[in-house]
Formats: structure tokens, C-alpha cells, sequence
């Protein structure tokens, strides 16, 4: 488990920083994307009509170990990427070379090149800061407790008690047990096509619109699917509701939450603080991962499907905070959101605050830039 999540952290960070602006959000989206055809991919070849046999299960265990084998092969042809070229190594040659080789040449990227020349010199004599300073560092207070509130959500809006209860929503739906383990597979396809749907329409739609959307709708479709499983031992048809709010739950949260919130720390948080903020970030995901993982079977022992009502509070919890809290980034440098941080909580952001946060967005940084 260490080396995957290593893995989906340095994957979280290399991504979006390769990608230009207009591109940043699909980009980092893309990472949950291709997690979820994994997932679905796995529970395909788990059938035992392909690898799901006693006989053939090294087969199936040995598949994880093959991509990961083609991964490192190829991994010697990905360039190193333009940000850390930049910013953390300070050579802007070896960055534009990355940049007309992922980009193509074929474009202007000067504007993205001044970008990331405009933060290097807003870091210029700042070094990286560990997660120690992060903590006590109180100018980004709110956007540390941005990442500390979806991390947590994450692991906490009730996604895996919707796929444990699927199981018997489609039994109660007349699905012979037979055939339960073809419905599951349903429930991965779902996923998969609103990862991809959500992909296309990221950069059109913002970020903090799929947030809301994903939150509030898993809000809803959490309490009806409370209401519906007391219900459906009353009214026959009771369960096909049951079962549509089961798709419609992973639909909410595999169009905002599951894609947005992995690569979140990289976009809120400039070069100096990325690193600390990816590591908060990871170890509340595993923490909440494991704390689930070990109250889950206790919580559903003793409420049952009532055990839906507590996800429901963290969603609608976590949705309320978006809305008041948690600005847009589509298609802004990290400096502007910070700049817009700032502005929502004006009367709580302290007057001294750290280099990068001071920055005014003027033609003086460009002129220090171009000395680098």
C-alpha cells in the first residue's frame, strides 16, 4: 500500500503541474478518471468467467503488477515538469524545453511561461516549508482547513456504505444472487462514465460548481435512500427507488468530489507549501480510510441503514463550506486564488503573512522575473 500511495500523491502533483491553465482541471480530474476504469477493470476481469477462479486468481493479481511494470518503463520518456523546473530549480531553459515538449511548439506559451515567472519571483529567497510551519503558518488557515474538510469528506459522505448496501437494494429488487455480482459491476460502469462525462465538462463547468452539485445532490439522494430502504418492505415496488438512488449517489459523487479533491492541494497552495499541504492531505485520506474502515462494521451493526443519515451531515456539512468558503480556481494562477482566499475572508486573514501571500499582481514582479 505504500508505493500506491506514493504513487497517487506524486501522480496528484505531476499531472496538473504538466498541463497548462485552460487545461489544469481536466487534467488533475483525469487522475480519478483513470482510477475508476482501473477499479472498473478490476472488477471485470475479477468474473469468474475471465481471471475469478482459484486457478486463474495469480493471473489477476499479477495483471496489477504488469502496469505498473509498463508505467516504469516508460516513465524515463516523461519530462520533468515546468513548474519545479522553474520554480523550484530556477532554470527557465530546461523549463520551456518541457513545455515545447508536452505542449507542442506549435503555440504562444509565453503568457504561461510569465505565469510561472510572476510566482518565482513572489517565492524569490523563500524556501520550501515542512508541515510544522504549514500549520502554524495563519494566512492560509483557510485554505489548509479547505483541503482538511474535503480529505475528510471524502473517506466520510458514505460512498462505501452505498456500494456495501447495493448489494442488498438489488437483491430486494429481485436480482437472482447469481446475478448481483453483474449488477456491482453496473455500479463501476456508472462511475466510470460520470468520471469521464465530468472530465469533458470540468473546464467549462468550474470546479467549485461540480463541488457544490456533488455534495448537495449526494445530501439529497442520501436521505431519500434512508427514507426508501425503511420503506421498502411496505411497497413492492419500493426497491427499484432504492436502486436508483444508488446510482444516483455514485453519479453526485463521481462527477465532483471523487475527481476534484485529490489534486485540490496543488492548486490552492503555492510551490513553497505544496509539498506539506499534499502530505496533510494524504495522511487524513489514509487515516479516514482506515478509521471507516474499522467503526463502519460497528456503525452499520447498530443503525443499519439509518447509518446514512451521519454521511448525509458531512456532505451537506462540506457542501455549506464550499459555498461560503472555497473559491473557484478554473483557469487562475495560484497566486489569484490566494488573492481571492483573501478577499472572502478579508477580515480574518492576518496583516503579516508569509512572501507569497503579499504579492500584488503588478507589472514588478515581471520585471524581478525576467532577472531569473
Amino acid at each position: 500500500m505504500s508505493p500506491a500511495g506514493m504513487s497517487l500523491t506524486a501522480h496528484c502533483i505531476y499531472l496538473p503541474e504538466c498541463a497548462p491553465k485552460r487545461l489544469r482541471g481536466m487534467v488533475g480530474f483525469s487522475v480519478t478518471t483513470f482510477v475508476s476504469i482501473g477499479k472498473f477493470s478490476g472488477q471485470l476481469l475479477g468474473l469468474s468467467e475471465l481471471l475469478g477462479t482459484e486457478e486463474r486468481w495469480p493471473w489477476l493479481l499479477g495483471f496489477s503488477g504488469f502496469t505498473g511494470l509498463l508505467q516504469l518503463l516508460t516513465m524515463p520518456l516523461l519530462p520533468e515538469s515546468p513548474r519545479h523546473l522553474l520554480l523550484v530549480q530556477g532554470d527557465r531553459q530546461a523549463c520551456e524545453n518541457a513545455i515545447g515538449r508536452l505542449w507542442g511548439g506549435g503555440e504562444d506559451h509565453r503568457s504561461e511561461v510569465e505565469d510561472m515567472l510572476t510566482e518565482a519571483a513572489a517565492l524569490k529567497g523563500v524556501r520550501i516549508h515542512g508541515v510544522t510551519e504549514l500549520l502554524k503558518e495563519r494566512s492560509l488557515r483557510w485554505q489548509l482547513l479547505t483541503i482538511v474538510c474535503m480529505v475528510t469528506t471524502l473517506q466520510l459522505c458514505g460512498i462505501n456504505a452505498v456500494y456495501l448496501y447495493s448489494f442488498d437494494v438489488f437483491r430486494a429488487a429481485g436480482i437472482p444472487p447469481h446475478q448481483l455480482r453483474y449488477a456491482a459491476l453496473g455500479t463501476g460502469l456508472c462511475e466510470v462514465v460520470t468520471s469521464i462525462a465530468a472530465f469533458l465538462i470540468i473546464e467549462s463547468t468550474g470546479k467549485r460548481v461540480l463541488l457544490l452539485r456533488g455534495y448537495l445532490g449526494m445530501t439529497t439522494a442520501l436521505a431519500l435512500l434512508t427514507l426508501t430502504l425503511y420503506l421498502q418492505t411496505l411497497l413492492s415496488w419500493m426497491p427499484y427507488c432504492s436502486m436508483v438512488l444508488v446510482l444516483l449517489t455514485i453519479f453526485f459523487f463521481s462527477s465532483g468530489p471523487a475527481g476534484i479533491t485529490a489534486p485540490l492541494a496543488g492548486e490552492i497552495f503555492n510551490q513553497s507549501f505544496k509539498a506539506a499541504a499534499f502530505t496533510i492531505a494524504t495522511s487524513i485520506n489514509w487515516a479516514g480510510l482506515f478509521i471507516i474502515g474499522m467503526l463502519f462494521p460497528l456503525i452499520v451493526e447498530h443503525l443499519d441503514y439509518l447509518c446514512f443519515l451521519i454521511f448525509l451531515v458531512f456532505c451537506l456539512g462540506t457542501g455549506l463550506f464550499v459555498w461560503f468558503h472555497v473559491p473557484e480556481t478554473r483557469n487562475r494562477t495560484v497566486l489569484e486564488i490566494t488573492a481571492e482566499y483573501q478577499r472572502m475572508h478579508s477580515k480574518d486573514t492576518p496583516v503579516a503573512g508569509i512572501k507569497s501571500e503579499l504579492v500584488q499582481f503588478s507589472q514588478t514582479h515581471l520585471s524581478q522575473a525576467t532577472k531569473l
